[in-house]
């Protein structure tokens, strides 16, 4: 048996490593996407006027109580049929613009389902910065911007590396969706391999052993940036927050 298990493991390799590769750099892409919606997202929720912060509660809301499936799905064959195309025709863009590649739609996809979860990472860990600092720097002078930029937002983002690490973590999971549209990451490529071989409780293990590993790696990583980020003063005063 073992030595059946090796063979297959060394047979099914290439195709599990280029799936592998795949993942990762859509995890770390659609990371990267959530971080540019979620974190100006999360400053209009606390600092925008009162529609900004409607506005962008509503996205959060919206994002995080539908299923990413959902969404995938929308962006992928929905946005084509929205009534969007002929408004953008017609504003000059070509036809077909909003018909995706698998790849485009799975990054668009699971960046904007990420940004939604990172702007409440980054909203909590503003919040947590005592307020204190804010009227203390406009009192030296400090435009509320000037504050912002350099008073709070350097501590809030050293405070919302323990959820973003969870959130790094959790991505290399979603990713699993994308093989619902044709994109062969780690997970499409395990299910061309058990409907060529038909060996699903032994693929089926494998490819979690190897999601496994990938989660825990970057939690050990990640628990190592924390704490060479962190500012003790500040945690205490955060979870007393």
């Amino acid at each position: 048996m073992i030595p059946n298990l090796v063979e297959f493991w060394e047979m099914i390799w290439p195709n599990l490593g280029r799936g592998l590769i795949v993942t990762l750099k859509l995890s770390a892409g659609a990371l990267l996407i959530g971080l540019l919606i979620g974190l100006p997202t999360s400053l209009l929720r606390v600092y925008g006027t009162r529609g900004m912060r409607a506005a962008a509660t509503a996205f959060v809301d919206i994002i995080r109580g539908t299923p990413q499936l959902v969404q995938l799905f929308f962006i992928y064959y929905g946005l084509a049929d929205a009534g969007l195309n002929a408004i953008l025709v017609n504003l000059g863009f070509p036809n077909g613009f909003l018909v995706l590649e698998p790849m485009v739609a799975a990054y668009v996809a699971l960046g904007v389902n990420s940004g939604a979860y990172q702007a409440e990472y980054f909203r909590g860990a503003i919040q947590a910065v005592g307020s204190g600092q804010l009227t203390a720097a406009r009192a030296l002078g400090m435009t509320r911007l000037q504050a912002i930029l350099h008073i709070v937002l350097p501590q809030a983002l050293r405070l919302a590396v323990a959820p973003w690490s969870n959130e790094a973590a959790y991505m290399v999971k979603y990713t699993s969706v994308v093989s619902l549209i044709a994109v062969s990451d780690l997970f499409g490529e395990a299910r061309r391999i058990m409907s060529r071989h038909y060996n699903q409780m032994l693929m089926l293990p494998l490819v979690g052993l190897v999601y496994l590993a990938i989660v825990l790696l970057i939690t050990w990583l990640m628990q190592h940036v924390e704490k060479r980020v962190a500012i003790p003063g500040v945690e205490v005063e955060a979870q007393r927050a």
